[in-house]
């Protein structure tokens, strides 16, 4: 993996042949994801300003977009990093409408203003659950793997990374998990912990908005705090499309211990 993803907890991949062929055919795929009735009924949310879409790209088991495979530098240094996590799920099918954010159905006023305020910042894999929104692990992603799909403006709802925040995501998980076998750690209530890191990490890392167009590649370690921006940028009817692989590695352990 490239340097600075270790540093940072992120790293953007210049444009590849590959990846830019790729894009093109994932984005023809997409036009027809966004007009299906069903999956805009179940992620069109935020009063219709974003498309969740959850393996809503129906991509193929090693990532192919219809006959067009998944390579370049990025897909041979991700297969260095994590080994096999083969097959794919679906790519998600992130989609972010000018206007973002509006209230989601069901959100509070608190939940709406962090999401105003501080991008939606989350750690993925650890889902809140019941009632109370106690969060609990219930993922192990190898890395997190974003390819745009079109060309959007830098204030399109940018990515928003906190570099250096895996890092101290990990010494929390390690020292949590450390001493527990993987099969107890989804009973690990993590709420107060996790809102403890996190303030920590905004007090401590840097907020840096990601800029990548079509051809480019965005991998973020499978820790790192991220979120997305608010939109202030000008109308895009297509709004900003990016497609996410986010496959588990086959051993929980792996993923508390690969760097």
């Amino acid at each position: 993996m490239r340097g600075d993803f270790f540093k940072n907890g992120v790293a953007v991949y210049d444009a590849a042949p590959e990846v830019c062929r790729w894009a093109e055919a994932a984005l023809n795929l997409s036009h027809d994801a966004l007009l299906n009735p069903e999956l805009r009924d179940k992620w069109l949310v935020c009063q219709g300003t974003w498309f969740v879409g959850v393996d809503a790209l129906p991509t193929g088991p090693e990532g192919q977009a219809g006959d067009v495979p998944l390579g370049g530098p990025v897909a041979d240094d991700l297969t260095a990093y994590a080994g096999d996590v083969f097959p794919l799920h679906p790519a998600q099918l992130s989609v972010v409408y000018p206007g973002y954010p509006k209230p989601r159905e069901g959100e509070t006023e608190a939940a709406f203003r962090y999401r105003k305020t501080r991008d939606a910042a989350h750690v993925d894999g650890l889902h809140a659950t019941g009632a109370n929104r106690r969060r609990h692990l219930g993922e192990y992603h190898a890395y997190i793997l974003g390819l745009p799909l079109n060309h959007s403006d830098r204030d399109a709802s940018p990515l928003v990374v906190w570099q250096g925040s895996h890092r101290i995501f990990q010494d929390m998980f390690r020292d949590q998990l450390g001493d527990l076998a993987p099969k107890d750690w989804p009973s690990v209530d993590f709420t107060d912990i996790y809102q403890q890191t996190r303030k920590r990490v905004f007090d401590e890392c840097e907020r840096v908005e990601i800029l990548a167009q079509p051809g480019q590649a965005v991998v973020m370690h499978r820790m790192s705090l991220h979120g997305v921006a608010p939109w202030a940028a000008g109308d895009n009817p297509l709004g900003r499309r990016i497609a996410y692989f986010r496959p588990v590695f086959p051993d929980p352990h792996s993923w508390l211990t690969t760097p």
